[in-house]
């Protein structure tokens, strides 16, 4: 033993003089290959325990900061090929190499400070990530900073129905660098700054180490992936296959790319954006039998928050969870597989697709980061028929903006929190019946003036977090049946249902948004109002409700109070695709001419952008940069695409993260089929995006926003 630790002091002492002199050269009598192939091991173990020993603070910040990005695609995708696969782990090494090799040009004595505040950051963005996931499933952006005084309203929200305790589980990496260092000093590892030692080297020779990654890991990156990180819209492919931290490098990238447009970019998207409405006329080209059926009517837009269209079949002992939609809908056009398109911007982004036809933006949200951009828009092309237009909102006006990109989507006033009497609170601000009350007197005042108005109403009381049920009025949610007892007397007892979860809270606030919604059209019948009135209402998105509550609320048997077994035949899987079908919202126009003669359900697929062509054929005007399509000139199969870059049909719906789709019809699915839908969406998202972000509907000839003069004939498709 004592030979072997001779030979490896000797050791010791000649690569620390092979270090001094810059170079690692191995004398001929320390290593002998040849004669002593042991020497050659000793050497090996030795220069490894002194690279460990004089960079342990280095490695514990690489360790703990790889395993949390593998962690956070555990949470997240969650499946093991998707954490196994090896781009995303080593475009993430490449990123904490650099950022590691960095912290070597700092003083040793405030490496700590360096590498704990870096090991905050990156937990910091993991969970930011994993708090988001479980919310809009996809990734955080760096746009969001630019909306977050958004998400502050509804922090309780995040508190109660989104925060896990595995989003915290990330914080033990700046925990273990603390731990690591102060156990390094009490071993009195870390000394006094050497001043002789070369520590720049090491910073070179690590981002050499991750240059050489780089290169290697580039070139196993398809063209497929490089274009999808160019234009940053299908951000759990990215994560997938390029990590979180480079996703975050390029959406830094692209969180800027608003402010310096004029920089790069304009040439090719104007050139996408010419050659994909070059086909399209700029007038009308078809008739139908809903044609100008609405023209010169009155609109009233109802945005019902949060609503969800499976609800409407629900019913707890015999009690209808929505009996006023409900009725609604058997006298409308009730369009029964409806999809919101919603990206960061939830509620805003509902308005602004539904107003414009137009697909949310990849970075940032239109009412924020790009309100003063030109839109066609539903309240413009109105107000040159004659048409008066506004919306009301009873929270404030500056909320998502509103004061502001109202004003660019041509409404002509917004009733906000100022001009209501906050009598009655619950959640966010004014109650749904207090709201529609007091907006009545509003339309009443409106109305009276002889114009034709087009009004949006905004609900609010059936946003996140649903707890306050003691406001919602009674509407039990667990199941109450009658059975015998030991003597054979009838008793009647309460299954637990789904009283106590926030789907039984959520469905509670549903049953008063409904209450007030029933009230709101009584009293505009009752006022006279409905005579030349259309009404159109939609769920502006889903209530992002748990997996958990909708596998309760489909597998329980209220027969026994417990949940069907996997094996039982009545089971219903809440997988991903079940969980993205149950998100549709329900979408209704009801007049007096749908009562009478043309209510009927329509089951075609439908997205928000569909609603403005839709209408516009009914209301006759028209946008020749409208993405979607009239629902009732469809010809083959009606797309929606999704801001993800998922898509569906009637026939399927399509992942676009995990290249995989769920057949929804008997029809044969080929590969042509999906190839043809996959680059629609690309393409469609491409478009959108660049005429927003390049401003380029101000560019063109400014005529060619008005609506046309429309063929008077009239035909039945």
């Amino acid at each position: 033993m004592k030979k072997i630790k001779g030979k490896i002091n000797n050791t010791y002492k000649n690569i620390l003089k092979a270090i001094k002199k810059k170079a690692f050269k191995v004398k001929d009598k320390c290593i002998d290959i040849k004669n002593n192939p042991k020497k050659e091991l000793y050497n090996f173990v030795n220069y490894m325990m002194l690279l460990v020993k004089n960079n342990i603070l280095f490695l514990t910040f690489i360790i703990v900061s790889l395993f949390n990005s593998v962690l956070l695609r555990y949470f997240t995708i969650s499946t093991m090929d998707n954490i196994l696969f090896f781009k995303p782990f080593l475009f993430d090494l490449v990123v904490i190499l650099v950022v590691g090799g960095l912290g070597f040009l700092v003083k040793e004595k405030n490496r700590i400070i360096y590498y704990l505040l870096s090991s905050l950051v990156l937990t910091l963005i993991c969970i930011i990530n994993s708090i988001y996931y479980t919310f809009y499933t996809s990734f955080a952006s760096i746009s969001l900073l630019a909306t977050s005084k958004y998400v502050v309203a509804v922090g309780d929200a995040v508190v109660e129905n989104v925060l896990r305790v595995q989003d915290l589980s990330y914080l033990w990496a700046p925990l273990a660098i603390l731990i690591v260092y102060i156990r390094l000093r009490r071993l009195r590892v870390y000394k006094k700054e050497n001043k002789n030692r070369k520590e720049p080297l090491k910073a070179i020779s690590t981002l050499v180490t991750a240059g050489i990654t780089l290169f290697f890991v580039l070139l196993t990156v398809t063209p497929l992936e490089a274009g999808r990180l160019v234009k940053q819209w299908n951000r759990e492919y990215l994560v997938m296959n390029f990590g979180i931290y480079v996703y975050h490098l390029n959406d830094l990238v692209k969180s800027i790319e608003p402010q310096i447009t004029t920089l790069f970019g304009y040439d090719n998207a104007m050139k996408t954006f010419t050659e994909y409405y070059s086909d399209t006329t700029d007038t009308r080209n078809y008739t139908n039998k809903y044609t100008g059926i609405f023209e010169g009517k009155n609109i009233i837009s109802i945005h019902a928050e949060s609503m969800q269209a499976f609800a409407m079949g629900l019913t707890f002992n015999g009690v209808e969870v929505t009996p006023n939609l409900n009725k609604l809908a058997k006298k409308s056009l009730n369009f029964t597989n409806f999809y919101s398109q919603v990206s960061v911007g939830t509620s805003s982004d509902s308005e602004f697709t539904l107003n414009t036809s137009l697909m949310p933006t990849n970075n940032g949200t239109a009412f924020v980061s790009y309100f003063d951009r030109t839109y066609v828009s539903i309240p413009k092309l109105l107000k040159e028929k004659g048409y008066y237009t506004f919306a009301m909102h009873a929270n404030n006006a500056s909320y998502w903006n509103r004061n502001v990109m109202h004003k660019s989507l041509g409404y002509d006033k917004l009733y906000s929190k100022t001009d209501y009497e906050i009598d009655d609170v619950i959640g966010l601000g004014l109650a749904d019946k207090s709201f529609f009350k007091q907006s009545l007197e509003y339309i009443k005042k409106i109305n009276a003036k002889g114009d034709p108005y087009y009004g949006t109403m905004i609900m609010l009381t059936n946003h996140t977090p649903f707890s306050e049920v003691d406001k919602y009025g009674e509407f039990p949610v667990d199941i109450k049946t009658t059975t015998k007892d030991e003597q054979g007397n009838n008793v009647e007892v309460t299954l637990p249902y789904m009283e106590g979860t926030t789907m039984g809270n959520y469905l509670k606030s549903l049953h008063y948004a409904d209450q007030a919604l029933g009230e709101f059209l009584a009293g505009l019948e009752e006022a006279g109002l409905m005579d030349n009135t259309v009404i159109m209402l939609y769920g502006d998105h889903d209530a992002r409700l748990p997996k958990g509550d909708f596998n309760r609320l489909l597998n329980y048997d209220k027969t026994t109070g417990e949940l069907y077994e996997e094996t039982d035949e009545r089971y219903t899987e809440v997988d991903s695709y079940k969980y993205e079908l149950l998100r549709k919202v329900p979408f209704m126009i009801y007049s007096k001419e749908t009562e009478s003669k043309l209510h009927k359900n329509i089951d075609t697929v439908m997205g928000m952008y569909d609603v403005m062509p839709t209408i516009s054929n009914m209301f006759n005007f028209y946008n020749k940069y409208q993405l979607g399509t009239d629902i009732f000139n469809t010809i083959g199969d009606n797309v929606v695409v999704f801001p993800n870059g998922n898509w569906m049909t009637n026939k399927v719906y399509y992942n676009a993260q995990k290249g995989e789709y769920l057949s929804l019809a008997s029809t044969v699915i080929d590969k042509e089929y999906i190839k043809k839908y996959e680059d629609y969406a690309a393409e469609l998202l491409n478009v959108s995006n660049s005429l927003i972000v390049y401003d380029l509907l101000d560019k063109i000839d400014k005529t060619t926003l008005t609506s046309e003069t429309y063929i008077d004939e009239r035909t039945t498709k």
